[in-house]
């Protein structure tokens, strides 16, 4: 049975509140690290939840995938298992972007950029 909004609300909101305990640990730990977001259709989570990590340059995200990662997908699972999400933060889950990358390609225009790379898959 599909959840009732009020539940796919609260559902969101542990999320935000979780991931924003996530973004601020990470601010302080992983250099480049600017801020993080996430899409999703609550109504099938498991298949659509994307967290974007988002680094200030091409340069320090590419450092970061290198010497980061594990940090990054341990932060995102906690965060997960605090939201009482049953949910395994990997590959799938979890992407890296830069503000470089975006202002390239999509003129600086996140939702722009989050809508784009929905539909593709990344």
């Amino acid at each position: 049975m599909p959840l009732g909004k009020r539940e796919l609300a609260r559902i969101e909101r542990r999320l935000i509140a979780t991931l924003t305990d996530a973004c601020e640990t990470a601010k302080s730990e992983i250099k480049g690290f600017t801020w993080l977001t996430h899409t999703a259709d609550l109504n099938a989570l498991a298949q659509t939840l994307k967290v974007t990590w988002v680094f200030e340059t091409l340069a320090d995200k590419t450092l970061a995938q290198a010497n980061a990662k594990a940090r990054i997908l341990e932060l995102t699972a906690f965060a997960l298992k605090e939201a009482n999400i049953d949910l395994e933060a990997s590959d799938h889950t979890v992407r890296f972007d830069s503000e470089e990358e975006c202002q390239r390609a999509h003129g600086g225009d996140w939702q722009k950029r989050l809508a784009s790379s929905a539909t593709r898959g990344h």
